[in-house]
């Protein structure tokens, strides 16, 4: 049995053409050509789906995230209904540090609640290394997933050392981060010990994902731009990197995102992605001039303008569209994820969209 370059495997001990290697979002990953613009969505598997609230309208959180019946399905809601080029699993970022001994639950309304955040080196001593066994439930997902999806990618991912920490040491949700920073700036010894436990963590968890079969994986570091550049690499920037270069033989696209980065981006391209997620508020061709040329992009359409009448929406894609070609490689996406009350027809519509327009600039290229 052998793993090929998008971790899919070849259970006939060939490599073989077409699947998910040869898909357009894969190739875009690459920045090779293809038949057009792929598009994905974050949170594409969720809040916008009646069928995915119906689901959901007995299970807590946390235990949907567990039970692999319910991750495939979810994760299978979207791709079904809009065609989307890849599928990402359906998960939850602090599910990694649930599994390395967190104490923490997902508090609807709220998001993730520490029942006891970090403060101390005995605190970051909890946090235990995970193995496959921790996280079978994630495995055995993946697994199925890769059956069903058949040649459509399916996108791993995890939260990046940053973001977990600060949920670690505030708590939960933040929007001024000043017990994370105060940390930070306070102990740089126990900062660094904590991010470099939770890298280790991340790491584990990508490669049981990879290991299964994901398509290609995306490192979350949604908080990652309440930093100034300067913090980012003093303090972020080496965990990052040890979880991105961490994947560097595993043969699949990585992709490294965060919120509010314009001034980041190229500190970010740096951390070893294959390809950087840009969010709504910088353009993709300034954006690709601070990351630099060897590098995809993907986004950045506002998750907002999805809000709006269908004339708003479809000049708004024509100029990410125009914009993403100044870059090698371009994954038509939001700049962040989907918000709950958009129709998720217009989701089907823009997806429809951007693979006709950019087929027509294929064909006439």
């Amino acid at each position: 049995m052998t793993t090929d370059t998008t971790g899919t495997v070849a259970r006939d001990g060939e490599s073989r053409p077409g699947g998910p290697a040869d898909s357009p979002f894969i190739r875009a990953c690459r920045r090779r050509p293809g038949p057009h613009t792929p598009v994905w969505f974050m949170r594409q598997a969720g809040r916008s789906l009646p069928e995915y609230r119906e689901i959901r309208a007995t299970v807590p959180m946390l235990e949907s995230c567990r039970r692999p019946e319910l991750v495939t399905e979810i994760t299978l809601q979207p791709v079904r209904r809009h065609g989307v080029d890849a599928a990402i699993l359906f998960s939850d970022i602090v599910v990694p540090v649930a599994a390395a001994g967190v104490d923490l639950d997902i508090v609807p309304g709220t998001g993730p609640v520490v029942a006891e955040p970090i403060r101390t080196a005995a605190d970051v001593e909890r946090i235990r290394p995970i193995t496959r066994d921790d996280v079978w439930y994630v495995d055995e997902a993946v697994r199925q997933l890769v059956v069903e999806l058949g040649d459509t990618p399916l996108i791993g991912f995890a939260g990046a050392p940053f973001t977990l920490a600060s949920y670690l040491v505030e708590g939960g949700p933040s929007r001024t981060h000043a017990k994370t920073k105060a940390l930070m700036y306070g102990d740089e010894e126990l900062w660094h010990a904590l991010c470099g436990r939770l890298a280790e963590v991340t790491l584990a968890f990508l490669r049981v994902q990879i290991d299964a079969g994901v398509s290609a994986v995306q490192l979350f570091d949604s908080w990652a731009g309440a930093l100034s550049e300067a913090d980012y690499r003093r303090f972020v920037l080496p965990h990052s990197t040890a979880v991105l270069s961490g994947l560097v033989d595993a043969g699949v696209p990585r992709i490294h995102f965060g919120v509010g980065t314009a001034e980041l981006l190229g500190a970010m391209g740096e951390a070893g992605a294959d390809v950087v997620g840009v969010d709504w508020r910088t353009p993709l061709d300034v954006a690709t001039g601070r990351i630099g040329p060897d590098k995809a992009v993907q986004g950045n359409l506002d998750p907002c303008v999805l809000l709006a009448p269908w004339p708003v929406v479809e000049a708004e894609v024509r100029r990410i569209l125009e914009q993403g070609g100044a870059a090698p490689g371009h994954v038509f996406n939001l700049g962040h994820g989907v918000l709950p009350e958009t129709d998720p027809d217009v989701l089907t519509r823009v997806v429809a969209l951007v693979h006709e327009l950019s087929s027509r600039r294929a064909d006439q290229g």
